[in-house]
């Protein structure tokens, strides 16, 4: 099977310092990849390559049997490859439902002065992504009423607006309380199974990479230092040491 995401010898540095370091990397249709790694590891700009906020210096990215390597993000986008980010980005001042309208509007080109948001996209679509995501009884709240782990969970909708086949998130369960990571992992990946997006997140927390990843990345110094299932990286010895902290 062709991967969905594949790099070759892809190479960045900023100055002496090598942040993607000859990356070979694969990732396929239906995996759930956690990626791990001390800031600084080269997690988030490794991703910035991939979505196009990055040019790298060497090597190339392909989506989907398309070579994306130099595209804008938003050539990306519409290929299919949909990105959250640490910090949710979100129409504030709008409803929670504006929100995903105009997410689903500019998927749609229909964004415009001149089209209100209502007639640019399916009200079903817009009450299945509400009710999948558990912001439905919100919908009509501001953005900037919700607590951190909604914001983020709406920062994921708005993404699935856009009719991702890959969803990749940064720290998906950063600033949430300990107490609702687990539900907000849960809503997410009932919402991506459910959609048929692949999905790669960034995260620290290893109860959450142990529980809902198939696959684990490890980064260190810019590559890939293991690549496997959640057992067989978390238990690798330079992993544990550089990555965990354990001695």
């Amino acid at each position: 099977m062709e991967p969905i995401v594949q790099t070759r010898d892809l190479c960045l540095s900023f100055g002496a310092v090598v942040v993607a370091d000859h990356i070979d990397f694969e990732l396929h249709t239906g995996e759930r990849l956690a990626v791990i790694g001390q800031n600084g590891a080269g997690k988030t700009t490794f991703i910035n390559i991939c979505t196009g906020f990055l040019r790298p210096a060497s090597g190339k990215v392909f989506f989907d049997g398309t070579d994306v390597t130099g595209m804008t993000p938003r050539r990306i986008v519409r290929l299919g490859l949909g990105r959250s980010f640490q910090l949710p980005q979100l129409f504030l001042e709008h409803t929670v439902r504006q929100c995903l309208e105009i997410a689903a509007a500019g998927r749609s080109g229909k964004l415009s002065f001149f089209t209100p948001l209502a007639d640019a996209v399916s009200a079903h679509e817009i009450e299945h992504t509400l009710e999948l995501v558990g912001l439905r009884d919100r919908a009509h709240e501001p953005a900037s009423s919700l607590p951190e782990g909604q914001r983020k969970l709406l920062d994921v909708a708005m993404a699935l607006m856009l009719d991702p086949k890959l969803l990749i998130m940064d720290e998906p369960t950063s600033g949430v309380a300990s107490e609702d990571k687990h539900g907000l992992m849960e809503t997410l990946m009932r919402a991506l199974d459910e959609r048929k997006v692949t999905s790669w997140f960034v995260e620290h927390d290893v109860d959450i990479v142990t529980r809902y990843a198939t696959r684990v990345a490890a980064w260190i110094a810019g590559k890939v230092a293991a690549d496997g299932t959640p057992a067989e990286v978390l238990a690798n010895p330079q992993v544990k040491r550089e990555v965990l902290g354990e001695f």
